[in-house]
């Protein structure tokens, strides 16, 4: 039976976001926790774009040593063979691709102003997905920009191109919200039983149905015969009205009147990670979690209703689908209210060496102690706010990879 698969997408159309953006020791958090969630692959950046590569490398050194454990690491480009030419140099060690391409003839004829033909993107793509398989990439994916407002013969065409060129799966991108539920099912249940290549669903919340369509379309894979990835990312964070988020998703097709009972998640997914991830995308984006946000919102689990909270306290699932266990959620919230010693971009060697006795690090030597400092003055530069206590504990870990990470020399 084909599954369903997670790739996350938070560090590519997550820091797209209008107003928003992460450090980059902040997007490499962000990976550690996607990996400990164990989703099955990672979006984490542009491999094209210059002031990505110190980080994605850095990265990747991280996956080497296995900090990412099973965790696929993917560079995202577009579909022309220039683009993988120049990651496969920048980011040697990426294997793991998507390639993007506009397919509507809205995006082809007022966003290009024709200066495509519906065929030379087909060839561009094609190309691409060879020149990357020359190059040893073991995974691509073909990704249709617009693909719920293209037409039906000619994305079916594309689709054909893609599997017979070597692509592993086709990105089916509803990337202004389009879809409803019904019509996606319908679209992706075509493509699956035509061309018979895995699909992946990347949906948008213009409609505030990416969630919904998300797993409406992963049946119509399932159920035309083949593996679906669903692109989702952490609280939603995304461009215009955001992405399917990542709790959401597995909640609904874990919890969702007879989905689970026919349709199955792949991987071995923690969602006991997801308060704590929820809460540090929240923190690191500077984006509140609305107090009703599915498992993670303040109120999921609260009742003020006499008649709600008499039946929660006799059987919590008189009123609750999920315990909020299940989503790591019930430890206490300590705040120290007497003497506090920060860290940051001022701070000094001793305070630094007390703060970090407290989280269980211990140095050798207040001078060891002092070059770890001076790289944590400039992660917290780069971030710009307080550094996490995972923050710390990750530069103290691995400072030369964190000095690549920076782009610093010390």
């Amino acid at each position: 039976m084909p599954k369903i698969h997670i790739v996350d997408v938070t560090n590519r159309d997550g820091v797209q976001t209008a107003n928003l953006g992460l450090a980059k020791l902040e997007k490499t958090m962000l990976n550690i926790m996607l990996a400990q969630f164990g989703v099955f692959q990672n979006e984490f950046g542009f491999p094209t774009t210059s002031h990505e590569v110190g980080y994605l490398n850095a990265n990747l050194e991280l996956a080497q040593i296995g900090v990412m454990g099973h965790t696929r690491m993917e560079g995202w480009m577009r579909a022309l063979p220039d683009d993988v030419v120049k990651s496969k140099g920048a980011v040697p060690g990426l294997e793991h691709i998507n390639l993007s391409a506009s397919t509507s003839d809205q995006m082809i004829d007022h966003k290009f102003k024709g200066k495509k033909s519906k065929q030379e993107i087909i060839d561009d793509a094609v190309a691409a997905v060879k020149v990357a398989r020359d190059m040893g990439i073991k995974s691509v994916g073909v990704n249709s920009e617009d693909a719920s407002r293209t037409d039906k013969k000619y994305l079916l065409q594309f689709a054909q191109a893609a599997k017979d060129s070597g692509a592993d799966r086709l990105r089916y991108c509803d990337t202004l919200g389009y879809e409803n539920p019904f019509s996606i099912y319908r679209t992706i249940r075509e493509i699956a039983e035509t061309v018979g290549i895995p699909i992946e669903l990347h949906c948008h919340g213009d409609l505030g149905m990416a969630v919904a369509c998300s797993l409406a379309g992963a049946q119509g894979a399932i159920d035309g015969g083949v593996d679906t990835y669903i692109n989702t990312t952490v609280n939603a964070i995304g461009e215009r009205a955001g992405n399917a988020d990542l709790v959401s998703v597995i909640l609904g097709a874990r919890y969702s009147k007879g989905f689970a009972d026919k349709y199955e998640l792949a991987e071995g997914l923690d969602l006991t990670k997801a308060w704590k991830l929820a809460n540090y995308v929240s923190k690191a984006f500077n984006v509140p979690i609305p107090i009703n946000q599915a498992g993670v919102g303040m109120n999921c689990f609260a009742h003020a209703s006499g008649i709600h909270a008499d039946g929660v306290l006799k059987d919590p699932y008189n009123y609750e689908l999920y315990g909020y266990e299940e989503l790591g959620r019930g430890e206490p919230v300590n705040h120290e209210t007497g003497r506090i010693i920060c860290s940051g971009q001022y701070g000094g060697v001793a305070g630094f060496i007390h703060i970090m006795k407290n989280l269980g690090v211990e140095f050798n030597d207040k001078e060891e102690a002092q070059t770890i400092l001076n790289i944590v003055r400039y992660a917290n530069l780069s971030i710009n706010k307080p550094i996490s206590d995972e923050e710390l504990i990750f530069v103290c870990k691995y400072p030369e990879i964190t000095k690549n990470i920076l782009a610093i020399e010390l």
